[in-house]
């Protein structure tokens, strides 16, 4: 099993409405090292408050080893050709490292905090989005023969020497989707190399619900599920001893309250049940009331989203529920805890391990 990580993942606070503590180039470049020599396999970076691809630079300079991707940048609100000259420098940069990992966001958020229009159902634009990337990349690695695109949402069909970046020696990009529904699930199968389940999708319904239409998506491009790097982003609450366990639980109520007030991803809170929390949960962050939302998350539905652990439980905790499900696993706890770095080494091995053998 993969293990990967996040730089510039939100804290809690974030999650709570009280922003963050901004971000320096050191920082990020510190980060970077220590990530890479604790053992970790990728650094991603999300899009939640910041940039997700320009840290990458930073990273890439600081890094020799590891993989590095965004986690996910989110696709509409830039044109393709913005997104496919970004990855190409980045791929260059990194040398050959990184992974382009994509993301819609829901309709108010793309109109009303991207002030990005709307323009169709995510599932087939973002279709056409991953078909013109790939014929830009093209594009950009045989300038003399360039490969061009006219689909429903999206159009290529001009690429002047000019403007071409030209090739470059690692010209194949990964490229990850981002997956709660049944179609996004069957897309990323079909013209992915990966899926970045989101945190929101239980084990049950990563099982269940979207591993059968990765695979199903998978076959139409002749395929197996085998072929796909699943990603799994499980919520951890994990503290070094009892004491802590308790603000482990409360942060992670606060994200999972967070996640589950956005309609789009209510369906996984349908397959258990949940549906009357899921409204409530949105029409209290309507009204900003953040910080009263976690109180709605009982223990037994903490424990269908979440790893909840102490200290080296961690690690077979993670085994047991994850196996069979993902490839990859987003280790991203408390800073608090992370910052045990004897603690952080011997879980990434322990998880690496099950790869191995």
């Amino acid at each position: 099993m993969r293990v990967e990580t996040t730089i510039l993942s939100p804290e809690t606070e974030q999650y709570a409405g009280k922003g963050d503590g901004g971000v320096s180039i050191g920082g990020i470049a510190a980060v970077a090292r220590k990530v890479e020599e604790l053992g970790f396999d990728r650094a991603t970076v999300p899009e939640a408050g910041h940039d997700p691809y320009l840290p990458l630079a930073i990273v890439a300079e600081h890094t020799r080893r590891i993989l590095l991707g965004t986690n996910v940048a989110i696709s509409f609100p830039r044109s393709p050709m913005v997104t496919a000259q970004l990855a190409w420098d980045l791929q260059q940069l990194s040398g050959g490292r990184f992974q382009l990992g994509l993301g819609t966001q829901v309709k108010g958020h793309n109109e009303r905090r991207y002030g990005a229009p709307w323009t169709a159902p995510p599932g087939p634009r973002m279709r056409d989005y991953i078909l013109c990337l790939k014929a830009m990349f093209e594009s950009f690695q045989s300038p003399a023969k360039p490969v061009y695109f006219s689909g429903e949402h999206y159009r290529f069909t001009l690429m002047p020497p000019f403007f071409n970046p030209g090739p470059i020696e690692h010209p194949r990009i990964p490229i990850y989707l981002a997956a709660v529904n049944t179609y996004m699930a069957r897309l990323g199968g079909e013209l992915c190399d990966g899926l970045r389940i989101h945190p929101i999708s239980t084990f049950r319904h990563a099982r269940e619900v979207l591993l059968p239409n990765i695979e199903e998506g998978a076959r139409r491009a002749g395929r197996t599920l085998a072929e796909i790097d699943v990603v799994g982003s499980p919520l951890l609450a994990v503290s070094r001893d009892e004491e802590g366990l308790a603000a482990a639980r409360a942060a992670v109520k606060q994200r999972l309250s967070f996640y589950a007030s956005t309609r789009t991803y209510h369906s996984v809170l349908e397959l258990h049940g949940w549906s009357d929390l899921g409204n409530e949960l949105h029409r209290l962050s309507l009204e900003g009331r953040w910080r009263e939302m976690p109180a709605l998350i009982g223990d037994e539905m903490l424990e269908e989203f979440a790893i909840v652990a102490i200290g080296d439980e961690l690690a077979p905790k993670l085994r047991e529920r994850c196996e069979g499900i993902f490839t990859t696993i987003l280790l991203d706890g408390s800073s608090a805890l992370q910052r045990d770095e004897d603690w952080l080494r011997a879980t990434i091995a322990a998880l690496q391990r099950t790869r191995d053998s």
